[in-house]
C-alpha cells in the first residue's frame, strides 16, 4: 500500500458578499444575535448564473495549477456536495469535462458537510492500491439555493464556495496517516431536506409547505457536533499513533465558533493553531474544510513536516477525520 498525500489545493469563493446586516430586512434577526451564537459575520452567495459545478470547476482548476498537474493526468474526479447541479448527470462528470480530464472516471459523493473528508478517504484508496496515480477531490456547495430565507434559524448559517485537492503518491510514511469515518442514521431527521427525492417527490403541496429547503434541529445538531468532533479527532490520532502534543495544526468543519472552540479545548490546542474562516464565509458544508485547508497552505500557516488533523461532521448524521503528515511531493 502506497502512502498518499496532498499534491496541491485550490479554492473558489463567489464575489457577492451577504453580511449579517443584510438579513435584518429579510427575517427577524440582527448582527449581534448571529455573531454571538455562531461567530459568523458574512458569507458568499453564488451569482444567478453559477451552479455547484461552476464553483467546483474553478476550485479544481486552481488545485491542478498548484499541484503542477495537467487535467489530462487526472485518473478520477470526486465531487462532494449536498447541492448538486441536478439529479443526473453527476456534477463530477460536468467538472471533469470542463477541466479537460478526458481519461478520468468521475462520480459524486454525498455526506453533506463531511463529503470532502469522505472523498479524500475514498480517493486515497485508489492511489494506495496502485489502481490510480492522481485523484482530484472537490467539495463544492451552492447552499443559498436549498436554504429557506424565511427560516432565520438556518438561512443565516450557510454560504457558497468550493475547495479542492489533488491527491497522489508521496514519500513512504508521509501524507494521510490515518482515516476515521462514521455515520449514525438515527440522527437523519435532525438535518434534512424533506422533499424532492423518491420518498416525497416535488409537488404543489411540497412547494407550498417549503419542504424542498433544509430543515434542522439546531440544538440536536449542536450537541452531536460537540461530542463527535473531539471523538473523531482522537480516533484519527490513535490510528496514526500520534498524541495531542503532536498536532501542529487543526482544521475543523466551519459550522459554529463555539463548536470549534470546544473541540480545540478537548484537544488542548491553542486557537492560533486552529484554522477559522467561518466569520467570513459561514458554513459552506462540503466546501468548508478544503477552503480552510487551501487558505492555510497558501498563506503559509502550514509548513512542511506539520502534523494536521482535519475533522468534519454533517447530515446523515456523519463524521470523519484525517491525520495528515504534510510533506509536499518531490517532483
Amino acid at each position: 500500500m502506497r502512502s498518499v498525500g496532498f499534491w496541491g489545493t485550490g479554492s473558489y469563493l463567489p464575489e457577492k458578499i451577504m453580511t449579517n446586516k443584510d438579513f435584518e430586512s429579510i427575517v427577524d434577526t440582527n448582527d449581534e444575535w448571529i455573531r454571538t451564537r455562531t461567530g459568523i459575520r458574512e458569507r458568499r452567495i453564488a451569482a444567478d448564473h453559477e451552479a455547484t459545478s461552476d464553483l467546483a470547476f474553478h476550485a479544481g482548476q486552481k488545485a491542478l495549477e498548484h499541484a503542477g498537474v495537467a487535467a489530462e493526468e487526472i485518473d478520477l474526479v470526486i465531487v462532494g456536495s449536498c447541492a448538486f447541479d441536478m439529479y443526473l448527470p453527476a456534477s463530477a462528470c460536468l467538472v471533469a469535462e470542463r477541466l479537460g480530464a478526458k481519461k478520468a472516471a468521475a462520480f459524486d459523493l454525498e455526506t453533506a458537510c463531511t463529503s470532502f473528508v469522505y472523498g479524500c478517504a475514498v480517493g486515497a484508496q485508489f492511489i494506495a492500491t496502485g489502481l490510480y496515480e492522481k485523484v482530484l477531490v472537490i467539495g463544492a456547495e451552492v447552499m443559498s439555493r436549498i436554504i429557506d430565507f424565511q427560516d432565520r434559524n438556518t438561512c443565516v448559517l450557510f454560504g457558497d464556495g468550493a475547495g479542492a485537492a489533488v491527491l497522489g503518491p508521496v514519500e513512504t510514511g508521509t501524507g494521510i496517516r490515518s482515516i476515521h469515518l462514521g455515520a449514525d442514521g438515527s440522527g437523519g431527521p435532525s438535518l434534512y431536506v424533506p422533499a424532492g427525492g423518491t420518498r416525497l417527490p416535488f409537488s404543489a403541496s411540497t412547494l407550498e409547505k417549503r419542504e424542498h429547503f433544509v430543515r434542522m434541529n439546531g440544538s440536536e445538531v449542536y450537541k452531536f457536533a460537540v461530542k463527535v468532533m473531539g471523538e473523531a479527532a482522537f480516533q484519527a490520532l490513535d490510528k496514526a499513533g500520534w498524541t495531542q502534543e503532536d498536532i501542529d495544526f487543526f482544521i475543523p468543519h466551519q459550522a459554529n465558533l463555539r463548536i470549534i472552540d470546544s473541540s480545540a479545548k478537548k484537544l488542548k490546542i491553542p486557537m492560533e493553531k486552529v484554522e477559522i474562516n467561518l466569520d467570513r464565509y459561514g458554513n459552506m458544508s462540503a466546501a468548508s474544510i478544503p477552503v480552510a485547508l487551501d487558505e492555510a497552505v497558501r498563506e503559509g500557516r502550514i509548513a512542511e513536516g506539520d502534523r494536521l488533523i482535519l475533522v468534519g461532521f454533517g447530515a446523515g448524521l456523519t463524521w470523519g477525520s484525517l491525520a495528515v503528515h504534510w510533506v509536499p511531493p518531490k517532483r
